[in-house]
């Protein structure tokens, strides 16, 4: 299961979040949260792990990135995927999950048309992240991701030029740092951080994750 924190300092340094509901292109209406600051450099995407097994978009990594990023100048928008808390359908397998991934991406030009994007996903969130290759992307912050919920064909953002980043924990159980490091020698201006100490579920290292997060952000613009 994944956990779910509700920091209160955060949220007092942050833009008053506000409800979105926005629509795929299969009709599915799914829920989600905006943060946007003022003028911002950047707006991210953020993908929550996988639904069957308890992810949502309060999940305490995505939670910490939603409240912290907007505080850098970077807009956020989290949403729960199709058939998870509030939002319409049934789970896709990641199949119909990318089409959540592309109606989240139109939401953010809309509110914040002409403005680069960040794709952020933990886990299942970050497989889907690499489904999608539009325009407007700047980059993708890869957290602990599996590289198996879809084929690698699937995977567009494999072969794009545009800059990644994966986050892989030392221990983690599905996708170790060696194995990601051997999975993505080939890819397109990637790169492999290990976050020491902490397994895919990343007790203890939040910050580390945000701060790489903030970071990688800034490098996009």
């Amino acid at each position: 299961m994944y956990m779910t924190t509700n920091d209160a300092g955060q949220q007092d340094q942050s833009p008053t979040p506000e409800r979105l509901a926005f629509t795929t292109i299969d009709d599915i209406d799914l829920r989600g949260e905006l943060s946007i600051p003022a003028e911002p450099t950047l707006v991210a995407l953020l993908c929550h792990p996988h639904p069957l097994h308890g992810g949502n978009m309060n999940a305490h990594v995505i939670d910490r990135l939603f409240q912290t990023l907007p505080t850098h100048g970077v807009g956020c928008l989290r949403f729960n995927f199709r058939g998870v808390m509030g939002s319409e359908g049934m789970h896709g397998y990641g199949e119909d999950e990318q089409l959540d991934v592309a109606a989240g991406i139109a939401a953010l030009k809309d509110v914040a048309p002409g403005v680069p994007i960040l794709l952020a996903g933990w886990s299942f969130g970050a497989d889907m992240c690499l489904t999608n290759t539009t325009e407007g992307v700047a980059g993708w912050f890869l957290i602990a991701p599996p590289l198996r919920t879809v084929s690698a064909d699937a995977m567009g953002a494999i072969t794009d030029p545009r800059p990644k980043l994966l986050v892989v924990p030392e221990h983690d159980q599905f996708n170790p740092p060696k194995i990601a490091s051997a999975t993505t020698e080939s890819w397109a201006a990637s790169k492999v951080t290990v976050v020491e100490g902490t397994d895919h579920f990343l007790a203890g290292k939040v910050d580390d994750i945000v701060d790489l997060a903030v970071s990688f952000a800034a490098s996009l613009h």
